[in-house]
């Protein structure tokens, strides 16, 4: 089994990037107490923390002690802050902001602004981060993966698929999250199953979460490794508050 990787990959969930993994090696292994599934290949290493800040950090933190990647990514869906963002359209930020208190990194790469946000955003709420950061995607990994990163001296970077559009209401997703930050699936089915006025939204998104996932598998299978590594490794570091 290999325990040094050069590129590590922090996802939310397995189903925004099970086409990219279904070939890759498995591998279960402990980090502070908690059990991580690690998927690998050749070049990279892949672990899904679960939704929100805290499950992020958290696999971040096991995938750099673990592995000691030269570059971690925090990869996954995102919902689109600006009209122009459209369902399978892929975003590498260059500066990733903390809503929480106002804190921004600059990933030294990409262009944009993400905004990590503690909960789903309304399209109310998108409407007010894309005001108050000129944001252009929202997520809740992104600024607890590059912490970790930047207090351990580690290359960090974000890939994004959006999968959500700014003026699409999600269904109720915030209460079907467990404190480990994992979907719990079958509950939300049973939710929705006897309400029919949100059937529509619910299978929009699933459609939606397909296309992002497959536009985002894509675009990692398709990272030239060779030009990630050809300049000297950039560490992120914090700008002053924005607030």
């Amino acid at each position: 089994m290999s325990t040094t990787q050069k590129i590590a990959i922090v996802a939310a969930l397995e189903r925004e990037i099970r086409p990219l993994v279904k070939s890759w090696r498995l591998h279960e292994r402990e980090h502070a107490g908690r059990r991580f599934r690690f998927y690998e290949s050749d070049h990279a290493v892949l672990t899904c923390g679960g939704i929100g800040a805290e499950p992020a950090r958290r696999a971040a933190e096991a995938i750099i002690a673990l592995y000691q990647p030269v570059v971690i990514y925090s990869a996954g869906f995102a919902g689109a802050l600006d009209r122009k963002q459209h369902i399978g359209d892929i975003i590498v930020p260059r500066r990733i902001i903390n809503a929480n208190d106002g804190s921004s990194i600059d990933t030294g790469q990409g262009e944009g602004i993400l905004v990590s946000f503690a909960s789903v955003a309304t399209p109310e709420q998108k409407a007010k981060l894309a005001d108050s950061y000129a944001a252009q995607v929202v997520d809740m990994e992104a600024a607890a993966v590059a912490r970790a990163a930047e207090a351990r001296g580690v290359r960090f970077a974000a890939v994004k698929a959006v999968s959500d559009e700014s003026d699409f209401s999600l269904p109720v997703i915030d209460a079907f999250i467990d404190a480990e930050g994992q979907f719990k699936t079958t509950a939300f089915a049973l939710f929705t199953a006897v309400r029919p006025w949100t059937w529509g939204s619910t299978l929009r998104l699933a459609r939606n979460s397909r296309l992002a996932s497959q536009a985002l598998c894509s675009w990692i299978e398709q990272m030239d490794v060779s030009k990630l590594f050809a300049s000297e490794p950039h560490v992120p570091h914090t700008l002053e508050s924005l607030r």
